[in-house]
């Protein structure tokens, strides 16, 4: 199948789902059209309220494109493709309407980043929860700030540090991460359909005045993520982190 990013709406309920056949890892192509996507769905005003999605069963998004961290030849372009993700988190934290997330399974590195920005969240039992750059000489510097926000530092730090350890839907859910947890697809989508569709009749007027209030204090986020994303497109450049990548996509 090929990869995609498309857009169903329904009686004010928007639904923005994304695809790539490699476990839903997202190279530079497909993070900018979910960004672009997230932000004009915002500016719809036929939709009040948008449900951020991926396309498959098991797996929410296996982060970067490890074909494209690989093929990166200079720090510009390191720089480039990590501001892929920070443009993500920042369009869904500047959309004036709710995101509601549905993680259907596991979410590694920027897949945790883009389900930790959305506003309310549900996942299934089978979303553990990963931040793997450490353990290929990077770091989750571009995602952090969404991590760190929801869950406190304390267990961004956890993550961030033991970097080959799944942790449970259930500690995600206990931290914060998630907001409720189902044993299947199928609870969880229908929990979904009532949630968003008692939410998409409230005032959006109140609901775009409490994202701001939800969100206060991340004006910097802008040139914060961009910082990072230098960085990260730095340290992607060593042979350490080369090596690393190679060694994992070659296990």
């Amino acid at each position: 199948m090929n990869e995609y990013v498309k857009v169903s709406s329904k009686n004010g309920i928007a639904e923005i789902e994304f695809f790539h056949s490699q476990s839903n890892s997202l190279p530079s192509s497909l993070l900018s059209k979910l960004a672009d996507t997230i932000k004009s769905v915002g500016n719809d005003k036929n939709s009040n309220v948008i449900v951020l999605k991926s396309g498959g069963d098991r797996t929410f998004c296996a982060g970067a494109s490890f074909d494209e961290l690989i093929s990166i030849k200079n720090k510009d372009d390191g720089k480039r493709f990590f501001m892929g993700f920070a443009n993500v988190i920042n369009a869904c934290r500047q959309c004036p309407k709710f995101i509601v997330g549905r993680v259907q399974g596991k979410a590694v590195g920027g897949g945790v980043g883009m389900l930790a920005a959305t506003d309310y969240c549900f996942a299934t039992k089978f979303s553990s929860v990963k931040l793997s750059e450490l353990a290929i000489g990077i770091g989750p510097f571009v995602v952090g700030p969404a991590i760190e926000r929801k869950i406190g530092t304390s267990s961004y730090s956890a993550m961030t540090i033991n970097a080959e350890k799944w942790f449970s839907s259930d500690w995600a859910l206990n931290k914060g991460l998630y907001t409720e947890v189902f044993e299947n697809n199928e609870l969880m989508d229908s929990e979904i359909e009532l949630f968003t569709q008692r939410i998409s009749n409230y005032n959006p007027e109140a609901m775009k005045r409490l994202k701001k209030i939800f969100w206060k204090d991340t004006d910097h986020w802008n040139k914060l993520l961009e910082q990072r994303a230098e960085d990260s497109g730095i340290l992607v450049l060593s042979d350490f982190t080369r090596n690393a990548i190679n060694n994992f996509k070659n296990k």
